[in-house]
């Protein structure tokens, strides 16, 4: 069972910025795609950005432009930078990572980290 860790949530003013990260349990993963949600109380979790294998990267056009997803396989971590934030984007963050173990796609997911943006 893959364990993903989230770190690097906070308090920030508005125009700041956050990097948030997502370290995996184990390494040498065969990730095949990894996403960035947030989610809000009394709303659907929302999707943020994706990177997937071979594929372009994917930004919700809310964020595009302040946003990057980004993996780092050898360290087996995912992140999120995230610069000239709004007060908009407070939310809690969820990272995704969908793993291949064989032949089979396994999707694993962070514990969420508060991001607010406040002054």
């Amino acid at each position: 069972q893959v364990r993903l860790v989230e770190s690097g949530g906070g308090l920030v003013q508005p125009g700041g910025s956050l990097r948030l990260s997502c370290t995996a349990s184990e390494s040498d993963l065969r990730i095949k795609s990894t996403a960035w949600y947030r989610q809000i109380p009394g709303n659907q979790r929302e999707l943020v950005g994706e990177v997937t294998s071979g594929g372009a990267p994917y930004i919700e056009d809310s964020v595009k432009g302040r946003f990057t997803v980004s993996i780092d396989t050898a360290k087996s971590t995912v992140s999120l930078q995230m610069n000239s934030l709004r007060p908009e984007d407070t939310a809690t963050y969820y990272c995704n990572v969908v793993v291949t173990h064989g032949k089979w796609d396994y999707d694993y997911w962070g514990q969420g980290t508060q991001v607010t943006v406040s002054t």
